[in-house]
């Protein structure tokens, strides 16, 4: 077997490009996600004041989640399956709960 490549390679060609893709589906802050504890959230620090957000552990009556914002302030919460908590101007609702996996959805909020 052959394989062909077309084209040419060389230094300089290949410049890194920076796409949301590479930051995370959430990065945003709209999504959907299934997680399980623990997990780290990446979003837009900039949009949002803090650039992760981390589910610490999750049970089936609670979700449990951290963030620390860019000027060192913590912010934690807990919430039952059906709640949301709002870190910012992010609101993170917990759709449901099934075992130790907690279906969650970001939006932002208007400010």
């Amino acid at each position: 077997m052959t394989l062909t490549m077309a084209g040419t390679l060389g230094f300089g060609l290949m410049t890194p490009v920076a796409s949301a893709a590479g930051s995370g589906p959430c990065y945003d802050g709209r999504c959907k996600t299934t997680v399980s504890a623990p997990k780290t959230i990446k979003v837009n620090s900039r949009t949002f004041g803090f650039g992760k957000l981390k589910i610490t552990h999750i049970r089936s009556h609670s979700v449990k989640m951290t963030a620390v914002t860019t000027g060192g302030a913590h912010l934690s919460g807990t919430t039952s399956p059906g709640g949301t908590i709002t870190f910012n101007n992010l609101e993170i609702w917990v759709k449901s709960v099934t075992g130790r996996k907690a279906k969650l959805q970001l939006s932002p909020t208007s400010s």
